[in-house]
């Protein structure tokens, strides 16, 4: 069972976790909102969560490996695979998480599986991901949502300090959903971010579009994990 490190806000969550899989090559971009942008985009009694009262949107693209059930050995040809979300942060009575805007995934039972039993916004999608000259080319297609882009870390190792913009952004440990206007929460367990500030070059973005969700003309806040092993505990209603 993992430690309760001192770095969550909360204490660990109780009871058995429910699932581990491990995330490799994280990418962290960020753009800066007016929360009342934001705000009508999500689901009541949800709130806009901000930071010096600025919202923020994220794209984060990543691989998801070594995905297994509790007391299961990772299954065959379903516990690899791509996938990057669409998101923003947000609060409810007064406990912070992430809300999830869309989600894509190249597999399409671990589209179908999340879609039925976490009730998340899944897509599938045709993801391929390389590795060239030490950095990552991602690019992910359906027909109305494209990500094309290429990223890579550009710093020394780092852990977010305690209330920076940096940990507010990564060190969430809370998922909301809704479902027939009933609002669920999963709640997740990780080490502090092994972070880098990161370089990327985006070629075509339309994620964000598809959802009626236009990003500013400005340069992402970037950061990028190479690695990061996560336990998730089950869905509950949290109203």
């Amino acid at each position: 069972m993992p430690k309760q490190p001192v770095h969550r806000l909360r204490s660990r969550p109780k009871g058995p976790w429910l699932m581990t899989q491990t995330w490799k090559d994280v990418l962290f971009a960020h753009w800066p909102l007016p929360p009342r942008t934001l705000q009508t985009k999500i689901p009541e009694p949800l709130e806009i969560d901000t930071y010096d009262g600025q919202a923020w949107i994220g794209i984060v693209p990543f691989n998801i490996v070594h995905l297994r059930a509790r007391f299961l050995p990772p299954m065959p040809f379903a516990h690899a695979f791509p996938e990057v979300n669409v998101r923003t942060y947000v609060t409810f009575n007064g406990q912070p998480g992430v809300y999830f805007f869309s989600l894509d995934a190249e597999h399409r039972l671990a589209v179908l599986t999340a879609r039925k039993l976490f009730h998340l916004p899944y897509f599938y999608s045709d993801i391929k991901v390389q590795r060239k000259k030490g950095g990552i080319h991602y690019r992910s297609h359906r027909p109305d949502a494209m990500l094309e882009a290429a990223y890579e870390p550009s710093s020394t190792v780092f852990t977010a300090e305690k209330d920076s913009l940096d940990a507010w952004l990564t060190e969430r440990y809370r998922l909301y959903t809704t479902h027939k206007n009933k609002l669920y929460a999963l709640d997740i367990h990780h080490h502090p971010w092994a972070l880098q500030r990161a370089e990327a070059i985006f070629t075509n973005t339309t994620l964000a579009a598809s959802l009626s969700l236009h990003l500013p003309d400005t340069k992402p806040l970037l950061h990028y994990a190479k690695r990061q092993k996560v336990f998730f505990w089950p869905l509950y209603r949290s109203n």
